[in-house]
């Protein structure tokens, strides 16, 4: 080593703390698996013989090195069972220095751990032999280190002394004990330097745990180098910690490289197993044979599971019920895995068991482990070991017949599986005695019931009764080894009911073929039903349903058809030269039945139909060079009773045969035109002959009329020669329009004397004389009050004062019964400026109304106050009027004033009657 270089010395050093649980920690407790350095180094010469030891490696697996195996990934060099490496052959070593790893595993847990080994080569001729980290040879240092002091640095003797080698050594790991109860703070380790005895050392430590989050879990003491845990630990929150300890002189300059220092918090059991759930559902089936799993429970322990602290073991505590046996299942201890351990499970009996598992650390120790506890629910699920099973081995029913969709029979089965399963729905199946395929059995799907249904028709006349075999079974097949039972088949007796059938024709539609215009009362067919019910003596009887035309008969006895009138295929009532009949068969039974049956009738064309000439109407010019008529026939019967069709013009009269000529075109065609060479203006009737190609031919005179007229250049009529064409010469036309003049000026002079009435009816003078007319005298007023005669008293004390406070000083409840009270007054009616007649009554009507709910209004005081009217006034005093209708003047015309003065009428106009 060079002069001034220094040695840092790690001294370890167990607190009370520790030492205690020393005491109280098993050996497998305290133990950790591995090798007791991470990695090795030593001295070796450059040539080295084969087999010659170059170090020896440490491991401890906790249980002793047996069954322990060492590796190495070198072809040079092997480790033996004791853990010396040695040499494979001679080597020479080539280059500074040799590295490779050594690995160590267990062959019963096949579990691995690995070791770096780096060999440096000695660069002198003196060779020394190899040791091992943690020990330090006499001659390399004159110091004799206690026996905890770690050499950081290895160091090797050349011809200058001591020096100091490139690679630092490895701190072991520090152990501390979690839950440690102090007292704090607990020296952990001291940390010194050689060179403190030259010149003063500071220490520090950095890291998580130092100067990094959690703080201050760790200290040191700068002076001394002695590291301290500051509280208590928890593995479960940090089970380790990586620090650098640093020496550096009192100007901060390092004196030594930072080494590393892992610290390990040893586990303690202060966790229980927790659950992931407390209660656990599994299912397996019935019958299941021993060893079947179920389900997997599982339990978690925080503590370290590569020791006894973590590891959880599983056992049965209780299981209910215990039948058929208290031991049912089994739970493998490590996995958790619930298997069957016995046989006999049945669903019909248990179907449900309820286990409870308990886990245990510490390897399931029950003295020094700690516990919990949950809930496994297996629920035994069903398999189809109960087949189906008639109640009884036969059945009846019965079924009336041409019944379908009809239950006829229940058929009850007993399943002891689970209800509404696969394994216990029913599947009814007819295995035999229905061939025709009359029946099916349908499954109720709430009772399981089976039902035996009608789905065809089925007839007394061919089958009284049927003897069906019903065989029952499962949706779901039956389990392994299960048979079927004799009772899943039973015999089921269905008996049929005759009734009344209705008869029925056998041809239905019938069709028959004749001409038509067959005479009256032929026979056309038979047209006869048959009545099923075989056993029955029934009669049947005929009668017409739908006969369109009316046109045929049938006998009421024997189904015969004839005619009733001749057949026109020509009629409306034929489609497609067919005509159709429909009747009905009813015979005598009871309740009587009946039958319809559709007879068409197929009619041959015969040439009963003359041809008709088309078009009726035509136009021509007079000039026969411009243009003709082309014309055509039609004809009701069908080929070959229509064209080609014959067209001629009559002999008689003779005219015609010298204007026109026929030129035919072809079979269906001809045209029709002028044979002179000028015709005069006009309408023509053209008769022409028509004659059909049937045999008889049929022939048939229309007439087609023909207008003449002169034409344009293009061949079309003028309007002129339209007009003279139609027959009217000039002096018809001027009556024509004489008469429309004449029509328009009636018309004005009646709508001007219909306006002058009406302004005469507006301006007639009256019927009475215009001082008697009352309406003229009906002054409105918003007021009114008697006339100035009749005031002949002072009003002034009467009247209501302008100003209101000594109104509403005065107390309440005392008011003066002359003065109206004071508050809001109801809106009247405001009578129109030009009332209509009708609207009189009315505003009378709503003015009394509005008076009536009035609470301002009169008679608040005997007297009633008036506007005065004015002097002069031509109406005179009315307090000189007498109510007595003895008078001179007649009120008779009261009466012609409609039904509102009929009670003033019947005051003044009918006094002397009475």
């Amino acid at each position: 080593m060079t002069a001034g270089s220094g040695v840092l010395l790690v001294l370890l050093s167990l607190s009370g703390a520790l030492r205690a649980h020393n005491g109280d920690l098993t050996a497998r407790e305290t133990c950790k698996a591995g090798f007791s350095e991470e990695d090795y180094t030593a001295l070796i010469s450059q040539n080295i013989l084969e087999g010659e030891k170059v170090l020896k490696v440490k491991f401890s697996s906790c249980l002793g090195t047996k069954g322990t195996h060492y590796e190495t990934n070198s072809m040079d060099f092997k480790v033996g069972a004791d853990g010396t490496v040695f040499a494979t052959r001679e080597l020479r070593i080539p280059s500074e220095q040799v590295a490779f790893t050594v690995t160590a595993w267990d062959h019963q847990t096949a579990e691995r751990w690995d070791a770096a080994v780096r060999l440096l080569v000695a660069q002198t001729s003196s060779t020394h032999s190899g040791h091992k980290k943690g020990k330090k040879n006499a001659a390399l240092d004159p110091v004799q280190l206690p026996n905890d002091t770690l050499l950081p640095w290895p160091q090797r003797q050349s011809s200058n002394g001591l020096r100091r080698q490139k690679r630092d050594w490895v701190i072991p790991p520090i152990n501390v004990p979690e839950n440690s109860r102090g007292p704090f703070p607990q020296q952990l380790v001291r940390i010194r330097s050689d060179k403190d005895n030259d010149i003063p050392i500071r220490y520090s430590i950095t890291g998580v745990g130092a100067d990094q989050p959690p703080m201050e879990v760790f200290s040191i003491d700068s002076m001394s180098g002695r590291m301290y845990v500051t509280r208590p630990m928890d593995r479960e929150e940090r089970a380790s910690y990586h620090l650098r300890a640093h020496a550096v002189d009192m100007n901060g300059n390092k004196v030594e490289n930072p080494i590393d220092l892992y610290i390990y918090v040893i586990d303690m059991n202060d966790n229980r197993p927790e659950f992931l759930n407390q209660v656990y559902n599994g299912s397996v089936d019935e019958g299941s044979k021993p060893g079947t799993y179920v389900m997997t429970v599982t339990a978690n322990d925080a503590d370290d599971a590569t020791t006894a602290n973590g590891m959880v073991r599983y056992r049965i505590v209780t299981q209910t019920p215990q039948s058929p046996s208290q031991n049912m299942f089994t739970i493998n201890s490590e996995t958790g895995d619930i298997v069957t351990v016995a046989a006999g499970l049945d669903r019909e009996k248990v179907q449900q068991y309820m286990v409870i598992i308990q886990a245990t650390d510490m390897e399931g120790n029950l003295n020094y482990g700690l516990s919990n506890t949950a809930t496994a629910i297996i629920t035994v699920t069903d398999v189809n070991d109960n087949p189906p099973e008639f109640t009884t081995s036969t059945y009846a029913g019965e079924v009336p017949e041409n019944r379908v969709e009809m239950v006829v029979a229940n058929l009850t089965v007993m399943d002891r599986d689970q209800p509404h399963s696969p394994n216990w729905n029913a599947v009814y199946r007819i295995i035999s005695g229905d061939p025709s395929g009359h029946f099916s059995v349908r499954t109720d799907p709430t009772t399981n019931e089976g039902m035996v249904t009608v789905v065809k028709a089925v007839d007394y006349e061919l089958n009284r009764a049927f003897m069906l075999t019903v065989m029952v079974s499962n949706q779901a097949p039956l389990a392994s080894g299960i048979q079927m039972s004799f009772q899943s088949t039973a015999g089921v007796t269905i008996s049929v009911m005759d009734i009344n059938e209705a008869p029925y024709f056998p041809s239905n539609h019938k069709l028959i073929r004749l001409e038509e215009g067959v005479p009256t009362g032929t026979v056309l067919t038979t047209f006869s039903a048959v009545d099923p019910d075989r056993f029955m003596q029934q009669a049947v009887r005929y009668s017409k349903l739908s006969d369109p035309a009316n046109w045929l008969h049938i006998n009421a006895t024997n189904g015969q058809i004839s005619t009733a009138a001749v057949l026109d295929r020509e009629s409306l009532y034929i489609k497609n030269n067919v005509y159709e009949a429909t009747f009905l068969a009813a015979d005598n039974g009871i309740p009587p039945a009946s039958g319809t049956g559709t007879l068409q009738i197929y009619l041959i064309d015969i040439n009963d139909n003359a041809p008709e000439l088309l078009p009726k109407e035509a136009q021509v010019c007079e000039k026969p060079s411009l243009n003709a008529i082309n014309i055509t026939a039609a004809d009701a019967d069908v080929d070959p009773n229509i064209g080609p069709y014959v067209f001629e013009l009559p002999f008689v009269p003779a005219s015609v045969r010298n204007n026109w000529t026929v030129t035919r075109l072809n079979g269906d065609y001809a045209q029709l035109s002028l044979r002179v060479l000028h015709l005069e203006a006009g309408v023509y009737d053209v008769p022409i002959t028509v004659t059909d190609s049937g045999n008889p031919p049929l022939s048939h005179t229309s007439i087609i009329k023909v207008k003449v007229c002169p034409c344009d250049d293009n061949g079309d009529c003028t309007t002129v020669g339209a007009v003279a064409a139609a027959g009217l010469g000039t002096g018809a036309i001027v009556a024509i329009l004489i008469c429309i003049v004449m029509l328009l000026t009636m018309v004005l002079l009646f709508v001007v004397w219909m306006k002058r009435r009406e302004k005469e009816r507006h301006t007639k003078q009256l019927l009475i004389d215009p001082e008697d007319d009352v309406r003229d005298n009906i002054l409105k007023y918003d007021e009114e009050g008697g006339g100035e005669e009749d005031q002949d008293y002072d009003l002034s004390q009467l009247q209501q004062p302008e100003a209101m406070e000594h109104v509403l000083s005065k107390a309440p409840g005392v008011r003066r019964v002359d003065e109206r009270p004071v508050g809001a007054e109801p809106q009247y009616p405001v009578r129109p400026v030009v009332p209509h007649p009708g609207d009189i009554g009315d505003f009378i009507n709503e003015g009394l109304r509005a008076a009536d709910n009035d609470p301002t209004a009169p008679p608040y005081d005997s007297l009633l106050v008036f506007d005065y009217e004015g002097s002069g006034s031509t109406a005179g005093s009315v307090s000189s009027l007498d109510s007595s209708s003895s008078g001179d003047q007649d009120y008779d015309y009261l009466n012609d004033w409609g039904p509102r003065f009929k009670k003033l009428a019947d005051m003044y106009g009918g006094g002397e009657e009475d």
